[in-house]
This record gives C-alpha cells, sequence and structure tokens, in this order.
C-alpha cells in the first residue's frame, strides 16, 4: 500500500513539473514538427544518395570530431533519412509523418517538442559519453529517435492497427512489444557501448511513460474525458455569465438576487419576461400599440 501510494506521489510530481514547464516555455514550442523533420529527412536523402561520404566526414555525430570543435554535428546529424531506398524512405517518411502529428494533436506542441528533443538530447549524450568512457565513435543516426515515436504511438494508442507487410492486421501494442523484445536482446548481448547508446538513446520513452507509470494520462479516451469535462466547465461559466431571464421593464435578471422570480405574460405578443415586482403592473405589448395597465 505505501509503495502505491509513493508510486502515485511520484506520478503527480511529474505530471505536475511537466505543467509548469508548459505554462512557462508552451510558447516556445514548434508547432507540426515532423514537417520540419520530414524536409531534414529529405535532404539527407539526396544526400545519401548522392555523396554518403560527405555526411559521414563532416555532419555525422562523430564525437572526435564535435571536441575538435565541429559543434554543427549535434544538429546536422539529424539529417540522416529513414531509409536510403526510395520506396522504403517514402513508406517510412509516410509512417514517422503520421506517428508525429497524431502525437502532437494528443498531447500538445509543447510536450510533443519536449519528447522528441529529449530523444535529441538523449542521442547527443550516448554519443559523447561512448567516446569518453569506452573510447569508441558510435555514429548514432536517427533510427532509434524514430523508433522512440513509434513505442511512443504504441503505449498511447495501443489498439490502433497497422497492416504488416500491407496484409496482416496487427495492434501496435504487439509491434511494440516485438520491438521491445529485440531491444532487450540487444541489451543482453551487446557491449557496453551499445547498451549505453540504447538506453540513452530511446531516454525519452522510458523517462515519459516507464518513469511516469501512468499511460492513461495520454491515453485518447482519458484525453477526450477531461476536453469534454472542460467544455462542460466552460458552458457552466458561460451561462453564470449570461442571465437566462431579464424583466423587460427593470432590466433585473436572477443575476441580481436570488429571490427573483421571473415570468411570461400570456396577454403580450412575443416572448417579454417580467419580474414578480412588474408582472402584473406593466403596460401589455400588442403588434399595434401598447395596451392599457392590467
Amino acid at each position: 500500500m505505501k509503495k502505491s501510494v509513493k508510486t502515485l506521489g511520484r506520478m503527480e510530481l511529474f505530471m505536475n513539473w511537466m505543467s509548469k514547464l508548459e505554462r512557462r516555455f508552451g510558447k516556445y514550442a514548434i508547432h507540426n514538427l515532423m514537417f520540419y523533420i520530414m524536409i531534414l529527412y529529405g535532404v539527407g536523402f539526396v544526400l545519401m544518395n548522392v555523396n554518403p561520404l560527405f555526411y559521414i566526414r563532416y555532419l555525422s555525430l562523430d564525437a572526435s570530431q564535435i571536441f575538435k570543435g565541429q559543434v554543427w554535428r549535434l544538429v546536422t546529424f539529424l539529417i540522416y533519412p529513414p531509409d536510403t531506398d526510395i520506396l522504403y524512405f517514402i513508406i517510412s517518411m509516410f509512417l514517422y509523418y503520421s506517428l508525429g502529428t497524431t502525437l502532437e494533436r494528443v498531447w500538445g506542441a509543447f510536450r510533443f517538442n519536449l519528447y522528441f528533443f529529449t530523444g535529441v538530447l538523449g542521442h547527443i549524450l550516448a554519443a559523447l559519453l561512448i567516446y569518453l568512457i569506452f573510447g569508441q565513435v558510435f555514429l548514432l543516426g536517427t533510427a532509434y529517435l524514430n523508433w522512440s515515436l513509434f513505442f511512443a504511438f504504441a503505449a498511447t494508442f495501443p489498439d490502433m492497427q497497422f497492416l504488416l507487410f500491407f496484409i496482416i492486421p496487427v495492434k501496435a501494442k504487439w509491434l511494440g512489444i516485438l520491438n521491445g523484445v529485440y531491444f532487450v536482446y540487444e541489451l543482453i548481448v551487446g557491449n557496453w557501448a551499445t547498451r549505453t547508446a540504447i538506453l540513452l538513446s530511446i531516454a525519452n520513452f522510458l523517462l515519459f511513460f516507464l518513469g511516469s507509470r501512468d499511460m492513461r494520462r495520454v491515453s485518447p479516451r482519458e484525453i477526450k474525458r477531461k476536453a469534454s469535462y472542460q467544455r462542460q466547465v466552460n458552458r457552466t461559466k458561460s451561462d453564470a455569465k449570461h442571465p437566462r431571464h431579464r424583466c423587460a421593464v427593470c432590466g433585473r435578471t436572477e443575476l441580481d438576487g436570488e429571490n427573483l422570480e421571473f415570468r411570461y405574460c400570456s396577454k403580450c405578443e412575443g416572448s417579454y419576461e417580467y419580474c414578480q415586482d412588474h408582472l402584473y403592473t406593466h403596460k401589455h405589448v400588442t403588434s399595434h400599440k401598447e395596451g392599457e395597465t392590467s
């Protein structure tokens, strides 16, 4: 019981931290981020097919060259495309663009930006640490970054179906589990450099999902429920600001007093409403002119 209470406490702290960041820095979020990432992938696809050595020599995430002053590599490595074959490149572009834009619509631009760039920082940190600790140059592209998008999508939309080989319908959660098993296998059989690369490259998923242990908060059902609740709250606030009843004589509304009562007059032509003080003393309204006082 105590353990579950502590877990809930950590989840609340995590979500509160996210909300505070969004309130403070949300205005700086890049909207439609995946559109710009797709442009980078497109540039990388052309470059890798024209002169792949140029990317490796001058643009890749080579930690040894970064420490020599080529700091632009911290950004330019992002142009590495999902594939260099034209057919698989088009399929991958469509897939990752769809995943990213859907997550941005569900989470909001700021949280999606935070998730994506946390993955980018994880890649950079992995490359630098592997070089410093193990003395290896580990050229990380964008594969793990794209996989982290898929893991996030599978965790958010577990029952969404994909057509495997364009024929077999498979739910996202099973594909996510299958790839998760492969990652665990790589962690077991790989060396420490590989393990470091995997863990840090998908650190955004580990932090946002496994760290919070509260995937319901980002599920479409929960988000729809919250949106519906917010609409009801806004409608209630709107009704409170805009009164339903108004006396045609004195202009008072139900907001002017809890004990005020309003009635429509059956002798007036039109929808004229009066408070209890003017219901029997007003002049009746006719289509030609005002009638006599009742």
